[in-house]
């Protein structure tokens, strides 16, 4: 059928197309290469522009992570569910998806100077219009990447996530070098959504096609739009402690607090962003399956705590130590954040793997409410620990509205869909009982060896050798990955 063959004739042509095991060590691979290159960058950067351009540019990031929140309606995930050849489906996805995107886009630049305005910010308004040119590269290559995802191409992925990293990198070095400011990062980061955009575009299993089938336009936007407002949701769970750290202290506070945020997402995007390349795919393939689908979130969330839960519990101890030597005295002021980001990173990878099962077993609704829950405990909670406490009190709030409404609700759908507490609670108690054993060790270490790289590399060599073991010891949980093919 030449280039009009379906994704499942592809898959029969091409024995060697990796399934979930290898999909998941190049997405691991994938994003240690790109997280470890861009903290290099990222630490150039910080460095070169200072508190008060980095905060800049944070406002105008903000605003982008709001728009691509809800920018495609949710419906691209349904090609990676969809139990039949997603060819049918693929041209409406990228109609609504490119088409809301750009509408949205346009929005954004409008409303662009009020939001600067109120974040304390009005010289952002233009970098904020500039960067959500992004959304519409997203909206257009939506269709692709899920494809991508379906098919286990996460190979190809990699390819494309690094020219997408280094070429903006690159990018904002020589811009930043050449007195830009906040512009260098947002050139950049355009720049590098475009060339990945094409690449996307490239490697596609099916050609980017337009069309419009009323019928499975209701049936993506009766499975999409939950999502999309839950999305929306996720992004004010993510970005609003920002918002309100932008607005009530300023955009110098607020590039401490971003960088607290940044260094504290490196074990979610370490761990948990692989892991969520794979682990959608993974669950829809299970679903003929319920029984195995349930025992499944168990046997994948254990090893990634494993190695993330220590990681965690040593970022929180040694935080004054970490920010210290990474970014220099001037970004001192982000430690005291950082310490109740770190434990907050660990339950997000919790959340961020329930969320995608409870996605793949059609409790968008559910999600919602759990999302609209953690939003109202959220904003009284970091209002007021943002107020007294300036950014520790709202990392603080953060962590108890996380603690209090999430947690409990993420339990109680999964439980729902035959995931009992008890097996949640039976794949974390050693993950949490390592972490608790390094913190103390960690925090043994940094009270009593100098200078700061010494401690942080024996700290980091702590962590890394007790997840190494226990892995190993329950390596039997990653033959969940080798027995999922495509």
């Amino acid at each position: 059928m030449g280039r009009s063959s379906t994704v499942g004739e592809r898959e029969q042509r091409t024995p060697t197309r990796p399934g979930a095991g290898g999909a998941l060590v190049w997405s691991l691979v994938n994003t240690a290469v790109a997280r470890f290159g861009t903290v290099a960058i990222g630490i150039a950067l910080a460095r070169m522009l200072g508190p008060e351009e980095f905060g800049t540019f944070a406002v105008a990031l903000v605003a982008l992570m709001a728009v691509l929140s809800f920018n495609e309606l949710g419906v691209s995930l349904a090609i990676v569910r969809w139990r039949t050849d997603p060819a049918e489906i693929a041209p409406t996805v990228a109609t609504i998806s490119t088409a809301t995107s750009v509408l949205v886009a346009g929005a954004a630049m409008l409303g662009a100077p009020a939001f600067a305005g109120a974040m304390g910010s009005p010289e952002a308004a233009g970098l904020v219009q500039l960067l959500v040119l992004c959304v519409v590269v997203n909206g257009v290559v939506a269709t692709p990447a899920a494809l991508m995802q379906r098919a286990f191409r996460q190979d190809q992925r990699m390819l494309v996530d690094q020219v997408n990293v280094w070429l903006g990198a690159a990018v904002s070095l020589a811009m930043a070098a050449t007195g830009s400011g906040a512009e260098a990062l947002v050139v950049g980061r355009l720049v590098g959504a475009v060339v990945s955009g094409a690449l996307f575009l490239r490697f596609s299993p099916l050609p980017l096609r337009f069309g419009f089938d009323p019928r499975c336009a209701r049936r993506l936007l009766s499975f999409g739009l939950p999502l999309a407002g839950a999305s929306v949701v996720v992004f004010l769970v993510g970005f609003l402690d920002q918002v309100v750290v932008g607005s009530v202290l300023g955009p110098v506070t607020l590039g401490h607090y971003v960088l607290a945020v940044n260094l504290a997402s490196w074990p979610v995007l370490l761990f948990s962003q692989p892991l969520r390349s794979v682990a959608p795919a993974l669950f829809a393939r299970m679903q003929h399956d319920p029984e195995a689908l349930g025992r499944s979130f168990g046997l994948v969330l254990r090893p990634v705590a494993l190695v993330a839960l220590p990681l965690c519990a040593v970022m929180a101890v040694t935080a004054p130590e970490l920010v210290r030597f990474v970014y220099g005295e001037a970004w001192a002021g982000a430690a005291p954040a950082l310490r109740w980001l770190a434990v907050l990173a660990g339950l997000r990878i919790f959340f961020e793997l329930a969320y995608d099962h409870l996605v793949v077993r059609e409790r968008s609704r559910a999600l919602l409410r759990v999302q609209l829950l953690w939003v109202t405990l959220l904003v009284p909670a970091v209002w007021w620990g943002t107020r007294s406490h300036g950014v520790e009190g709202a990392a603080v709030g953060l962590l108890v509205a996380a603690a209090a409404a999430s947690v409990p609700l993420y339990l109680a759908e999964l439980a729902r869909v035959g995931v009992r507490p008890a097996a949640v609670l039976s794949a974390l108690a050693v993950p949490l009982a390592a972490a608790a054993v390094t913190a103390a060790a960690a925090g043994a270490l940094v009270a009593t060896v100098a200078p700061d790289l010494v401690a942080l590399v024996l700290c980091g060599l702590l962590s890394s050798a007790v997840s190494a073991l226990l892995v190993l010891r329950h390596r039997a949980d990653l033959d969940v990955f080798r027995k999922v093919s495509p």
